[in-house]
């Protein structure tokens, strides 16, 4: 599982000229989903990405999480963080999980980040052509994949 996780002062998400999410200060999430992921990833991650102290303190130094600072979250599942650009110029994203598996880990990542924050979390909509709108705040934007802890 993969997510880049960008601080930003309001993000949104439309399908088809509807907004289906958006927030205000918080995080915009970009999650990929490989196949061999599962429920453990989906744990550490969220367990990670709220405790991320990404956000500044009152002397301007990066010491809140998102769980201090009561910021909104935005997810949108990606499938594309996923591509492999190895071989050639077209990108190939045989790692990236099947939709059906794909939505389901997305799905459980949802309902345990907003587990995690204690309210809802915003959304795009799975599988759609979606436009992202945001202002990525710092600029601080961190990658974090569940294969590669570092």
């Amino acid at each position: 599982m993969r997510a880049v996780i960008q601080r930003v002062s309001h993000a949104s998400v439309q399908v088809e000229s509807e907004v289906t999410g958006q927030i205000g200060e918080g995080l915009l999430i970009l999650l990929g989903v490989e196949e061999p992921d599962g429920d453990q990833d989906v744990e550490w991650l969220c367990s990670k990405i709220v405790n991320l102290r990404i956000f500044n303190d009152a002397e301007g130094i990066m010491n809140n999480s998102i769980l201090n600072t009561g910021g909104d979250v935005l997810v949108v599942s990606q499938f594309t963080l996923h591509a492999s650009t190895r071989k050639g110029n077209r990108p190939s994203y045989t790692r990236a999980a099947k939709p059906e598996v794909a939505q389901l880990l997305y799905e459980r990542f949802v309902s345990r980040m907003e587990f995690l924050l204690g309210k809802k979390v915003k959304t795009g909509k799975f599988g759609a052509m979606m436009k992202v709108s945001l202002t990525n705040d710092g600029p601080v934007t961190i990658i974090i994949d569940t294969k590669n802890k570092e």
